[in-house]
């Protein structure tokens, strides 16, 4: 998973050398990607080299190798014998280059922040990051991102530390995976269910209660449509 930043560098720096097989210059990164110091290059940088993306070659000046680019979503299998979350992942290869293009359609997406208690979604006031998500992941409405934090869903897919794709909505069906935002306070990622006049938030895991709400003291924010994955 790339951030806006990353990703751009990343493909300047491909684009660049294949067409003059030199990469280009700090300077000529940072004034392509609009940054103030070359501080910023050195930083995104040395993360496309953690991820796998980027190598710098020894004994050469200039010298940078792009390793592999992104590649467009992967969906999984869903689980047998009930309603489960189809994750499509967003992560690269490591077969090496490649020219393949990273994705033909794409968009951006604000990454608002952590889902964890006490943090409701609509109190976050700045994004903190940007996310180039395939649209094949998303379809129509409005999405925004957002950083998982526990083991609440592990059972899901869905560990510490993944990125969730979500599709704003107020409503959902029984047994989809939503943002909850319980009593105005807590905002949650739980299956949701419907019993009878009631409201069931399930984990993912053995280790949680599930926890029976009213109606009126829930509210639906938005619902889990992809899930984005670094691998270190």
């Amino acid at each position: 998973m790339l951030t806006r930043k990353q990703h751009e560098l990343l493909m300047f720096i491909h684009e660049r050398i294949k067409e003059t097989g030199v990469s280009p210059s700090f300077d000529e990164m940072k004034e392509a990607l609009d940054l103030a110091s070359k501080s910023g290059i050195h930083r995104l940088i040395t993360a496309l080299e953690e991820r796998g993306f980027l190598r710098r070659l020894a004994h050469r000046a200039r010298a940078l190798e792009v390793v592999k680019l992104p590649q467009q979503a992967t969906t999984a299998a869903p689980a047998k014998g009930r309603q489960a979350f189809k994750p499509q992942v967003v992560e690269g290869d490591n077969k090496g280059p490649t020219e393949t293009p990273v994705v033909a359609e794409a968009r951006e997406l604000p990454v608002l922040g952590r889902i964890a208690a006490g943090t409701p979604i609509d109190a976050i006031q700045h994004e903190r990051d940007r996310i180039v998500v395939p649209e094949s992941m998303l379809g129509a409405g409005d999405h925004y991102v957002l950083e998982v934090q526990g083991d609440s869903m592990i059972n899901a897919g869905i560990y510490d530390g993944d990125y969730v794709v979500i599709r704003k909505s107020d409503s959902a069906n029984s047994g989809e995976i939503v943002v909850a935002l319980v009593m105005g306070e807590e905002a949650t990622l739980k299956r949701l269910r419907r019993k009878g006049g009631s409201i069931a938030l399930e984990a993912a895991n053995p280790a949680y209660e599930t926890r029976i709400f009213g109606p009126d003291q829930i509210q639906v924010q938005g619902k889990l449509v992809g899930l984005i994955r670094r691998y270190h």
